[in-house]
């Protein structure tokens, strides 16, 4: 709309206007809404047109999507629509509502009468993309620890024209809650923090203890108290595989979304680590903050599926019928549990050999105790010349980081071979010192 705010989107402001939402939003989550065209008109006529449907671009006989025999066969438990057919902007009603419920057995200390409804993304990336057009503009700062997921930096610097600024991850052995506070302070713009939480970490493979996950709440709520105005973001693609007894086994989500008006925070996860799906490219958002209302909430997710509309159109209607049928099954939690089974040996088993190489003198294992990554500092050399080394000389693939980590997912090796891997590891490492 040229010359002006569109009237959808200056509606959804007005509802939004006194509330945390309303004063992260960035320029363009401001002009953003979901329009009344062509899929809203869609979706009016699902629920109203008895008789014919001639609203979708899709092709439809007796009721049902048309769908290739060939295609078909690959999908024998779903139907056509299911398999074929276009999703919801939003994502599949049953599904939201189930993975609601799926938050709240998850993290049992959340209170999910005071969430919004998820909104279904394609994949978890695609999420973070997505709510950092919402609320990041150019000029933000985006605080991070300095062992973070390359992608936030493509998402942050480049897509949104912000930047990151880091903090030491760890002190002593465990989270840097101090350095974490002060980086916030440092880099407020305009009384405006944004930070991303991502536990399990990658790469580190770190989750806080219950005791650091609640002094992280406490922290945030002090600056929250102080009036800065808090978007938190809960990275949680790793979420569910905690290892050890002392680890906070939900998300940091659970102890922040009722916590401050002036804290919204943001959950993203999805199916794709958590249940073993990762070429599904599914994801969820679901917000929280106090004392936002339902009414609120809808209007954020108006603003959200806007987002999704205008560049993905909607995510994967095969991938969210797959995803909704097995949650639905009664052996679906005791299937998922043997898999979680077998990456918990893993890790037990790389923490023993690990443990027995706690006095390396060229390797320095960081903080991990859940995930799929584990990660260690060169004392001495080069991170990247020791990773072409493996690679080319060992056929071992690792990643570099800053030419000062090794990152190792545990999670891609069999159990039998860690010891093997891990071996030839230390040995290359000595070798090249």
């Amino acid at each position: 709309m040229l010359g002006g705010m569109n009237t959808l989107a200056k509606e959804l402001n007005d509802q939004l206007q006194g509330t945390i939402i309303y004063d992260l939003l960035s320029d363009l989550g401001k002009r953003m809404y979901f329009p009344k065209g062509i899929v809203a008109q869609s979706s009016e006529a699902k629920q109203h047109a008895s008789r014919y449907n001639a609203t979708i671009g899709m092709a439809v006989s007796q009721g049902k999507a048309m769908i290739l025999p060939a295609i078909a066969e690959q999908f024998s438990e779903l139907s056509s629509t299911e398999a074929v057919a276009y999703a919801p902007t939003g994502g599949i009603a049953e599904l939201r509502s189930l993975w609601k419920k799926e938050i709240g057995r998850k993290n049992p200390t959340a209170d999910c009468t005071k969430i919004s409804e998820p909104v279904v993304v394609s994949g978890l990336t695609n999420g973070i993309a997505q709510v950092a057009d919402l609320f990041v503009d150019r000029g933000d700062v985006v605080v991070v620890p300095d062992m973070f997921w390359g992608n936030y930096r493509l998402i942050i610097e480049e897509k949104r024209e912000a930047s990151l600024a880091e903090f030491p991850f760890f002190e002593a052995g465990g989270l840097h809650i101090a350095g974490f506070r002060q980086a916030m302070i440092d880099n407020a713009v305009n009384g405006k923090i944004v930070t991303i939480l991502n536990f399990p970490n990658n790469p580190t493979g770190y989750s806080p203890t219950v005791e650091e996950a609640h002094a992280v709440a406490k922290m945030l709520q002090g600056l929250a108290e102080e009036g800065y105005k808090i978007l938190a973001i809960m990275d949680d693609a790793y979420f569910g595989l905690f290892y050890e007894k002392d680890t906070y086994r939900e998300s940091v989500f659970s102890l922040l979304h009722n916590l401050h008006e002036n804290i919204l925070a943001v959950k993203i996860d999805g199916p794709t680590k958590e249940h073993f799906v990762w070429g599904f490219r599914l994801g969820f958002v679901t917000f929280g903050s106090k004392s936002l209302t339902t009414q609120q909430y809808e209007a954020l997710n108006k603003k959200l599926t806007g987002a999704i509309r205008s560049s993905i159109s909607s995510s994967s209607q095969p991938a969210q019928s797959l995803l909704l049928h097995a949650l639905k099954r009664s052996d679906f939690e005791a299937e998922k549990a043997r898999l979680d089974d077998s990456l918990e040996k893993r890790y037990f088993t790389l923490k023993k050999i690990v443990e027995a190489n706690a006095n390396s003198s060229v390797l320095k294992a960081l903080p991990f105790n859940s995930g799929y990554f584990m990660s260690f500092e060169m004392i001495s050399g080069s991170a990247e010349a020791l990773r072409k080394e493996l690679l080319m000389k060992e056929g071992i693939g690792v990643i570099s980081i800053k030419d000062r980590y090794i990152r190792v997912a545990y999670s891609s090796v069999d159990e039998k071979d860690l010891n093997d891997m891990l071996s030839v590891l230390f040995k290359t490492a000595e070798k090249m010192r």
